[in-house]
């Protein structure tokens, strides 16, 4: 989760960065460039390359300072993370010696109110990471109501998502929700808090969010595209800041760094050999300090794993949750 600023420094960023381990001559993705923090810091190791990936263009665009200050080491790319191993290959780089992924929204995009990402901010209820696809007040206007509950519910994790589904599909009757306003304040009418609870539309703009990005489907790829671009011995960090990355961020290498199956009562299972080395055991986690200086650190957890010689295991088949596409097509 990046901020702007060209001295900002990540959550959890110097741990990530060092975690890859960086060398002279290595080469590095910068999976979710963001405004350029980890970018930053890798180049400060003399004789790194850097491919720094972003699909929202304003942030490629606001790093091309940095690019012109880095002497031709870092190369920006307007793209989906998911699609690292073609912007690699592209670059004419087929295996890297690490990446580091920051999962989620960043703080530009949350601060600035023309992109939609905020309830405690008014403006078009949009949403995109990117400038192409289905907003969120197109996904407001036309899932059904079945689909906004299961949207809500699986990617905001709100139990009531079926009364705020009902909610939205009551009011989209009377007139349309096109701002981020009108459908917190909707929200906030069917999700009762407490003082000192988080607000109530926290979990349906996190829902939304995820959905219109894609952002789980996403970082499924990614996780499995990292794995085909490292080298033996790469390293892989992956910054997340809810439990629903965070959880397919564990499973992933848990799943990777299996050695095998079988038990004294059971054959042997055949299966592939471990593709990870986990380093971290258990997740980093920021602290007392960094939490003070930035609230929005205090989910965030860092994972890191090293590449092995083994071949990149098969991908396996994404969740059966909601897709974009069948939801906005009435599917």
């Amino acid at each position: 989760m990046s901020a702007s600023g060209s001295r900002h420094i990540p959550v959890l960023g110097r741990e990530a960065v060092e975690w890859l381990s960086l060398r002279s001559g290595g080469i590095y993705v910068d999976a979710t460039f963001g405004a350029g923090g980890y970018s930053r810091m890798m180049l400060e190791v003399a004789g790194t390359r850097i491919i720094g990936i972003d699909r929202d263009r304003n942030a490629v665009a606001g790093g091309f300072a940095l690019v012109d200050q880095s002497g031709g080491r870092l190369t920006l790319v307007e793209d989906r993370f998911s699609r690292l191993a073609e912007v690699c290959a592209g670059e004419g780089v087929p295996l890297v010696d690490g990446v580091v992924m920051d999962v989620g929204v960043s703080s530009m995009q949350l601060d600035q109110a023309g992109r939609g990402f905020s309830f405690r901010l008014d403006g078009p209820l949009d949403m995109r990471m990117g400038h192409d696809g289905p907003t969120a007040a197109d996904v407001v206007a036309r899932a059904s109501e079945a689909d906004l509950a299961n949207i809500i519910y699986i990617f905001g994790e709100e139990r009531h998502s079926r009364s705020v589904a009902r909610a939205i599909v009551a009011a989209r009757k009377e007139a349309p929700i096109t701002t981020t306003r009108a459908l917190a304040e909707l929200v906030a009418k069917v999700v009762w808090s407490k003082p000192g609870d988080i607000h109530p539309a926290t979990r349906t703009f996190q829902a939304l969010r995820i959905f219109v990005n894609e952002e789980l489907d996403e970082l499924h790829l990614a996780l499995s595209a990292a794995e085909r671009v490292l080298k033996p011995g790469g390293r892989l960090a992956v910054v997340s800041f809810h439990s629903l990355e965070d959880r397919i961020v564990k499973n992933f290498f848990v799943e990777r760094s299996k050695a095998g199956g079988g038990s004294r009562h059971l054959p042997e299972i055949e299966s592939a050999p471990p593709s990870f080395s986990v380093l971290t055991k258990r997740p980093v986690t920021p602290g007392d300090n960094e939490i003070a200086a930035n609230p929005r650190a205090r989910s965030a957890k860092l994972r890191a794993a090293e590449r092995t010689a083994a071949p990149a295991h098969a991908a396996g088949a994404l969740p059966a949750w909601p897709s974009l596409a069948d939801v906005m097509r009435g599917g």
